[in-house]
């Protein structure tokens, strides 16, 4: 734990550095140091010198937690949530302000929609799997305030490495793109969400894309808002479907 800790307050570090950095004596640490980069290349890293290293979800997660963040902003990573095999996998943004103060996945008002529109489809959130394509909450500070920043695409691109390997361990049957993020972190290019909303492919993982519940929080007219409440939970009914039926075609 000690040289876990040690680990995490390092900065600059990158991936394969974490690594050994949470395998090695501390001593062995020290005589690191002066050699360690200050940049770092996640594709580079991703392609070379670790993937099969990786044989788990929580020593992924470790890694994660131990590097630093690509984003401005917080401090430390909020990581996925939920079993390994779920049957559904949801991909929003990014943590927002109160997924960042808890350090969990959707426990903000977005969070608390998509619940919401979960438990009225009649699917069970401790069942499904849920994460984010960026795992830091980038935001600019405005006095006491910390405003949302959305993150770029080649922010969005430096954590995908580390996305699809989440998603490799957690193998659910069907993963569901929140937002034009996530589309853009599962497919790997951008699409536009209203001309490909509904089913599709993310690599070998069945997919399906839909709007981010943040979406439906900013919309300003009420009946739009209804319309776009209605329209997303049609979307999580059909995901609740595909996932059924790729469990029994498993």
């Amino acid at each position: 734990m000690k040289r876990r800790a040690a680990c995490v307050r390092r900065r600059n570090l990158s991936l394969p550095e974490a690594i050994s950095c949470l395998a090695r004596p501390r001593r062995a640490l020290r005589r690191q140091e002066a050699t360690i980069p200050g940049k770092r290349n996640l594709k580079n890293d991703a392609a070379t010198a670790f993937e099969p290293e990786l044989k788990s979800l929580a020593e992924l997660n470790r890694i994660i937690q131990a590097s630093e963040p690509l984003v401005p902003g917080a401090d430390h990573a909020v990581l996925g949530e939920g079993p390994v095999g779920a049957g559904i996998a949801f991909v929003g943004e990014q943590p927002g302000d109160q997924e960042d103060l808890q350090g969990r996945p959707f426990v903000g008002p977005a969070g608390q929609l998509l619940d919401g529109v979960l438990e009225k489809v009649g699917i069970d959130r401790s069942d499904v799997y849920v994460t984010n394509a960026v795992k830091h909450f980038k935001f600019e500070r405005r006095g006491k305030r910390r405003i949302h920043q959305k993150p770029t695409t080649g922010e969005v691109k430096r954590y995908r490495w580390w996305l699809m390997k989440e998603l490799e361990f957690v193998r659910p049957q069907i993963v569901v793109a929140l937002g034009a993020t996530a589309t853009l972190a599962l497919a790997g290019e951008a699409l536009s969400i209203s001309q490909n909303r509904g089913e599709t492919m993310f690599g070998e993982f069945p997919g399906f894309i839909t709007v981010h519940p943040s979406f439906l929080l900013r919309v300003p007219d009420e009946d739009a808002k209804a319309r776009e409440y209605e329209a997303f939970v049609a979307d999580m009914k059909k995901v609740r479907k595909l996932a059924k039926a790729q469990k029994r075609a498993a």
